[in-house]
């Protein structure tokens, strides 16, 4: 999952679209065309986010609207993002005698903490985005606590035996969000 951004879409219990976002933009237009009043959930399955879609117009308007466009012939932009940053003094003063200065110096430290143990980074992006999927889709059913519980717990056999009686798109989708193999 880290490669593609993908996204699914619930309407109620059932997936009507998911993959990457072109294609699940297109199944859930469709899915629109014959449900027009039906609510539908749109998750990031990188982060189990909510996120939502402008479905007016054609499945080609929706598609201009909400999908990037490709990048163009030569060197594609950086992405720098100004955001603001509170630190202690002691902490401005390190990073103001690092070579390069403060920015290039942040860039480092990320990069050097995104190279340790992306294993367990990687684990518990998965955890936190199953969390936040079951907590909206599941949150009232039997057994959503002790699911939770197991979820956090790593205990995976607990979490598919506590989720068996719920929806199995659902219990799919969260397997494949902790990259299990499908109850």
């Amino acid at each position: 999952m880290d490669s593609e951004k993908t996204f699914t879409a619930f309407a109620g219990d059932r997936i009507v679209g998911a993959g990457a976002l072109a294609e699940m933009l297109r199944a859930t237009k469709l899915h629109f065309e014959r449900h027009a009043d039906a609510p539908v959930l749109i998750f990031d399955d990188q982060t189990g986010q909510q996120v939502e879609f402008d479905f007016r117009g054609t499945l080609e308007q929706v598609l201009e609207r909400e999908t990037p466009p490709a990048p163009g012939p030569g060197r594609p932009k950086l992405g720098v993002v100004s955001r603001e940053v509170s630190l202690l003094p002691r902490h401005w003063e390190w990073l103001e005698q690092q070579p390069n200065g403060i920015s290039a110096a942040l860039r480092r430290l990320v990069d050097e903490a995104s190279k340790r143990d992306p294993d367990a980074q990687r684990a518990r992006r998965a955890r936190d985005a199953a969390s936040r999927v079951m907590m909206t889709l599941a949150g009232n059913r039997p057994g959503f606590e002790e699911a939770s519980r197991a979820l956090f717990a790593g205990d995976h056999e607990r979490l598919q035996t506590l989720t068996r009686r719920w929806p199995i798109d659902l219990r799919r989708h969260l397997a494949r969000l902790l990259g299990l193999a499908a109850p």
